[in-house]
């Protein structure tokens, strides 16, 4: 398997000329996918291929029939390296290893971090490196600097915030701009912050939620990539949509995943920077 990747100026031919050169090598189309961004007048496309292939003519064929300065690259849809970062709730990390451990997502857990020891043997079970970052009796930047050492170890492409209750200073964050991901148990903007149900539950709100969304240095402010949405019933206690919160989280992380997952292979050829740029990511 391959993939081709195209970002040009947007011009009516374009999937036609693409697929016609596909076509002219016998290639197998496996999965297409096209963008054109309005503003900029730029067309992308992501293109899986069977076959084999020599990269550097299908490459030169692409650029004689598609407009100048076209950057065109065919990559192997490697799987992308995951760290995550948890402290004592199971629920989020539970469903991320079991998706590791049966291959459901083009994504390799590489380590789990965690600054309490609670979750160390139920990761160990599958296989997965645990490492313990602790927070407790630390400064910060000592904590950090312990993180910052598991990532050099691990380098992950990505790192997912499992529950993980420790807010990271904007120095840590910007290390690694758009590549932190956080799973919040409110209906973002709202109830940003500690306690997040509590906080629904005082003011009577009628749906909270759950809100997967990049770090940045701004507390629960980051571009939003997907939301789940939960009743609250105002008879029952403040704990009860805290417990079913905790569903919602998972599904909305790993839809978050995916969608994270799908859109930096989308745009590989212009940066990671597109991927907190672009309103697709709030869609």
């Amino acid at each position: 398997m391959s993939v081709l990747l195209v970002e040009c100026l947007d011009r009516r031919d374009l999937m036609l000329a693409i697929s016609r050169v596909l076509f002219d090598h016998g290639f197998n189309v496996v999965q297409s996918q096209e963008f054109v961004d309005r503003e900029s007048g730029r067309f992308f496309r992501r293109t899986e291929f069977d076959g084999a292939v020599d990269s550097a003519c299908l490459v030169e064929q692409n650029k004689g029939v598609l407009p100048e300065g076209v950057a065109v690259r065919v990559a192997s849809p490697l799987p992308k390296r995951i760290m995550v970062l948890v402290s004592r709730e199971h629920h989020c990390l539970a469903d991320l290893l079991i998706r590791n451990q049966f291959g459901t997502w083009k994504a390799r857990i590489e380590a789990v971090v965690g600054n309490h020891l609670d979750l160390g043997e139920s990761v160990g079970q599958f296989g997965v490196p645990f490492s313990s970052g602790s927070a407790t009796g630390r400064e910060p930047v000592a904590h950090e600097a312990s993180l910052q050492a598991c990532l050099e170890e691990a380098a992950p492409d990505f790192i997912v915030l499992a529950n993980y209750l420790r807010i990271l200073s904007p120095e840590f964050v910007s290390r690694d701009p758009s590549r932190i991901i956080n799973i919040h148990p409110s209906f973002l903007p709202a109830f940003v912050g500690a306690r997040p149900s509590q906080q629904a539950f005082q003011h009577g709100v009628k749906v909270t939620g759950a809100t997967a969304h990049f770090v940045t240095d701004a507390l629960d402010q980051g571009p939003i990539l997907v939301q789940q949405v939960l009743p609250v019933d105002p008879t029952r206690s403040a704990e009860a949509p805290a417990r079913s919160g905790r569903d919602v989280e998972q599904f909305a992380l790993a839809q978050a995943r995916q969608l994270v997952l799908k859109i930096e292979s989308f745009f590989a050829e212009i940066g990671r920077s597109f991927l907190t740029d672009h309103p697709l990511i709030s869609r």
